[in-house]
């Protein structure tokens, strides 16, 4: 494992019972995170991102049918911890999340500015105004003012909610902030301050982040690398500039040929047919019934090539 690697992945999977059968959510899911790097998840809804980052912070619904892999952090396999030991030396310690709906995650009877402390208390022991004066510091970091420390979550806009969020993830100054669709609910202006607050925290704070969205234009902003996720499965891992300038993987290429251009007159294209249900996936590669350029031998199995430093799952660049 490279000293500047943070988090690895390795045959990461979980899935789910349900009375209709076994959900494969996360099927093998390979890749890793650098210090000080921003990786972007993107895929369709329904592909397993948000079950992605519940498998790395083992956030388990009660479910769950099965729960493997090995997931490295700072070179230890956390996966080995029993549920009290990660609970106490990683979640909210080493890594946190930005869930989807910040006004979901909030308390509405709390103040925000306590709720914001919570996590210092809970995990540093540190008294409550000590905490309270730390969370001050973090509202200055993410745009929220002082005063609304005293305010509850009903009384704030959603882009404020969202912040609060965003400084309840850092105030334990983790290593790596998983955010799933943090402005997948604000207006666009509201989406553009809130990266804007990310890449300044990036900056400041050296946090990681593994952002998971379906908005490729707005993740661009933010990327370091990218990572595709398709039906369950990382399908192509590459460098942001790499990427969003030459997708390699055909799914990729569908994804970026779907966002509208502000320059030039070429229309924005959709991906025919609908992703395939996890509980009952294809064999092969998964991509293969709505990809253009599939051929016999796509069938068989899901092929794993590197190209100049860049993984990508199809047969095309064996």
């Amino acid at each position: 494992m490279s000293e500047n690697t943070l988090l690895r992945l390795e045959d990461l999977k979980l899935h789910f019972q349900t009375t209709k059968g076994v959900v494969q959510a996360v099927d093998g899911v390979n890749f890793s995170l650098g210090y000080n790097e921003a990786v972007v998840v993107l895929g369709e809804s329904g592909c397993g991102k948000s079950s992605l980052a519940k498998a790395i912070l083992r956030l388990l619904p009660r479910n769950v049918a099965s729960y493997s892999g090995k997931v490295f952090l700072n070179g230890t396999d956390i996966m080995a911890y029993d549920d009290e030991e990660f609970r106490r030396n990683v979640r909210w310690v080493m890594m946190s999340l930005v869930p989807q709906a910040a006004m979901n995650s909030l308390n509405p009877v709390l103040k925000v500015g306590d709720q914001v402390a919570e996590p210092l208390m809970t995990h540093h022991g540190i008294k409550k105004e000590e905490a309270l004066q730390t969370a001050r510091t973090m509202f200055q970091h993410v745009g929220v003012p002082e005063a609304f420390l005293d305010r509850y979550a009903f009384e704030l806009s959603g882009g404020m909610r969202q912040r609060v969020a965003i400084a309840m993830a850092l105030v334990t100054s983790p290593a790596l902030v998983v955010l799933d669709e943090p402005t997948s609910a604000l207006d666009v202006l509201t989406q553009a301050n809130i990266f804007n607050v990310l890449k300044r925290l990036k900056h400041e704070l050296e946090t990681s982040f593994i952002l998971i969205t379906h908005d490729i234009a707005t993740s661009s902003e933010l990327a370091d690398r990218v990572a595709v996720m398709y039906a369950g499965q990382i399908v192509e891992v590459g460098d942001a500039k790499s990427f969003f300038t030459a997708p390699l993987h055909p799914y990729s290429k569908k994804l970026m040929a779907s966002v509208p251009r502000l320059r030039g007159d070429q229309e924005p294209e959709f991906i025919t047919g609908s992703p395939p249900s996890l509980l009952n996936l294809p064999t092969g590669c998964r991509f293969r019934d709505r990809c253009p350029a599939a051929f016999g031998r796509c069938s068989e199995e899901p092929p794993v090539t590197v190209i100049d430093q860049r993984l990508v799952k199809c047969w095309l660049f064996n």
